[in-house]
């Protein structure tokens, strides 16, 4: 799968996914401090899967002008450490049961819910 991770993905989690086999863009290593449009920019033109704790991305999406096609994954939980993130975010990517793609999907300690783009 192709990803962004925002700044707010630990590197942990980013070494995590692409040891998993996924293309992953990393703002932390390669964008740090651009605006989110920026990153969703990327997204579009890379066609890829924004993972974030930002939930401005969120409103991005569904009110902003471009729409990241590939979807955004927001997640809104309260880790303990970047390990809790790391098993969480390669849970949610290798589910078949969920389309990520058109969808803004919302991640708590219990739920995943989406809203289409």
């Amino acid at each position: 799968m192709r990803l962004l991770a925002d700044e707010n993905i630990p590197l942990d989690t980013v070494r995590a996914l692409r040891d998993a086999g996924h293309d992953v863009y990393s703002a932390t290593e390669s964008g740090p401090g651009a605006p989110d449009l920026a990153h969703i920019e990327r997204a579009m033109s890379e066609d890829r899967l924004i993972v974030t704790f930002d939930r401005d991305f969120g409103e991005l999406a569904v009110r902003g002008p471009q729409k990241p096609r590939a979807g955004v994954l927001l997640l809104r939980i309260k880790p303990k450490d970047a390990q809790e993130i790391t098993q969480l975010v390669l849970g949610l990517v290798a589910r078949s049961d969920v389309e990520w793609r058109d969808r803004i999907s919302v991640v708590d300690d219990t739920h995943v819910r989406q809203r289409r783009i």
